[in-house]
């Protein structure tokens, strides 16, 4: 006598291993879904209600998407070829005490109205001395420009 397996569709709500990614629809076993997926809040059974809950999801998803990237082109456009100045303490030579840092660019730009994250900005080499430098900021995946930090002594 053999026992019979059924399959169920289901979508997934978050990624496991081995099955499937966030959102994806995958047929699995009736028990697997039923003990372990639906219990640990990893997917839902497809029904069409379901079904159509994460289309517009989906929908909902995309279209904020393509809001911030034109929100991103827009800032990269006023944002490239900025100029900050940074006054910092210095000592002998130019050489800076400490070295300018991503929360200090930040900080500048927020005073010139614009609001972005440390985490955005990429410094490539530390600034540590007197001077102009080349920094990237990274306003969205499809989205960097560069600006000009200038630092000069505190006096």
């Amino acid at each position: 006598m053999s026992v019979r397996q059924i399959d169920m569709k289901v979508i997934l709500l978050a990624d496991v291993k081995g099955l499937g990614k966030a959102d994806d629809i995958v047929e699995v076993n009736d028990g697997y879904a039923r003990n372990f997926l639906f219990k640990k809040n990893l997917a839902l059974e497809a029904t069409p209600m379901n079904l159509n809950a994460i289309k517009l999801k989906k929908g909902s998803l995309a279209e904020k998407s393509r809001r911030e990237l034109i929100a991103a082109q827009e800032a990269g456009r006023t944002l490239a070829g900025q100029n900050i100045t940074l006054e910092m303490k210095s000592g002998e030579g130019g050489r800076l005490y400490g070295a300018v840092t991503a929360m200090d660019v930040a900080a500048a730009l927020e005073k010139k109205g614009y609001k972005i994250d440390k985490k955005q900005i990429s410094i490539k080499n530390p600034i540590k001395m007197i001077g102009s430098c080349e920094v990237g900021l990274k306003l969205h995946p499809e989205v960097s420009v560069n600006i000009t930090v200038d630092v000069i002594a505190l006096t």
